[in-house]
């Protein structure tokens, strides 16, 4: 794999920000290593941080450039600070920084397919809520999204923290965010009610996370639309051991294209 840091300018932003991306590379002599490539448009997995981290994120805390390798996929982390992948209120437009820009600017850089079957996005805890919002919202770019312990009742953990320090407050201010488009449940029930192509789901959580309760909500609700949803549920709780064994499950499960010669 290659493994490349890129700074560039946001014209959405308004500001230089950065993404950390790995990139398929043949290679037969590397030690301890397959590596494979796939063909000359990577697929690719967006995959977003939580919300005290960064785009480095991923590759400090597990061994995703050696789970991935095998896989021939391109991976692509952006950074996006506290905003939960959302136009903020009293920030910065990170919602349409993650939908339109990063992509467009990630394929200029590199050699990514723009197939609705070779895009996939995935995240923990705030990405979960993130890759979820993104693949609810925009069912024909995404093949197949992944949640880990995600923030996946977004009103109700607005609300809970209201009374309190509220770093939410910056990006949704004091709306009632249920039944709108930041609200899962909702975007859930548009994508069942469309007869637009419906992205796989990958949900996980351990049953010792503190966000359990709200993943059991948003399984049984995408359960009763029923909507095309793996849920795996276990021992764990809301740190990067769990994160590490599941990030493997979700990479197996993820449906990749495999091109007809080989």
């Amino acid at each position: 794999m290659a493994w490349i840091e890129c700074n560039f300018f946001s014209e959405t932003l308004m500001l230089s920000t950065k993404m950390t991306v790995l990139l398929p590379e043949q290679t037969a002599g590397q030690v301890g290593q397959r590596n494979v490539r796939l063909g000359d448009k990577h697929p690719t997995l967006y995959l977003l941080h939580g919300a005290t981290d960064d785009d480095t994120i991923w590759l400090r805390r597990t061994s995703i450039e050696r789970y991935v390798a095998p896989l021939g996929i391109a991976v692509v982390m952006p950074q996006v600070h506290l905003s939960f992948y959302t136009d903020m209120k009293y920030g910065m437009k990170f919602g349409q920084f993650i939908s339109e820009e990063l992509p467009e600017i990630a394929r200029s850089f590199f050699h990514l397919s723009d197939k609705r079957e070779d895009n996939f996005i995935a995240g923990l805890s705030m990405g979960g809520y993130g890759a979820f919002k993104q693949a609810l919202t925009y069912p024909d770019r995404y093949a197949a999204a992944a949640s880990l312990s995600g923030v996946l009742d977004i009103a109700a953990h607005h609300a809970r923290t209201a009374l309190s320090f509220n770093p939410l407050a910056l990006v949704f201010g004091d709306e009632q965010l249920e039944n709108t488009k930041h609200d899962l449940f909702h975007l859930a029930d548009q994508v069942a009610r469309s007869s637009d192509p419906k992205p796989l789901l990958y949900q996980a959580c351990g049953t010792e996370d503190f966000l359990y309760e709200q993943n059991q909500k948003f399984r049984d609700h995408s359960k009763s639309l029923q909507l095309p949803l793996t849920y795996v549920e276990g021992p764990g709780t809301h740190d990067w051991a769990y994160w590490d064994a599941t990030i493997q499950d979700v990479l197996r499960w993820l449906p990749i294209q495999q091109p007809a010669s080989l």
